[in-house]
């Protein structure tokens, strides 16, 4: 259960996002520095249906939401970049 404040991070691990890079961002949890790991809540998704958006076109595979902001074409790097803009240390 997600708890009160905590960002929400949400992996596509559908078969696009999983074949175009989702399965190394699985490890974002562990690569994640010890003092984020109680501001950040980590979840698997079987699928964020961006695939069958035709809104989405301006981003790619793999996705992950942060929040309620999708991120395209996305990597540990990435996701930990903006997780330092949202987490105030």
């Amino acid at each position: 259960m997600l708890n009160e404040g905590k960002i929400k991070v949400q992996i596509c691990l559908g078969t696009t996002c999983f074949v175009m890079g989702a399965s190394k961002l699985q490890d974002l949890e562990r690569m994640l520095p010890p003092e984020w790991k109680d501001k950040v809540d980590i979840s698997a998704q079987t699928c964020l249906g961006m695939c069958q958006n035709p809104d989405s076109g301006f981003i790619k595979a793999p996705f992950v939401k942060i929040n309620d902001e999708m991120i395209g074409e996305a990597s540990v790097e990435k996701v930990i970049d903006k997780l330092k803009e949202l987490i105030v240390v």
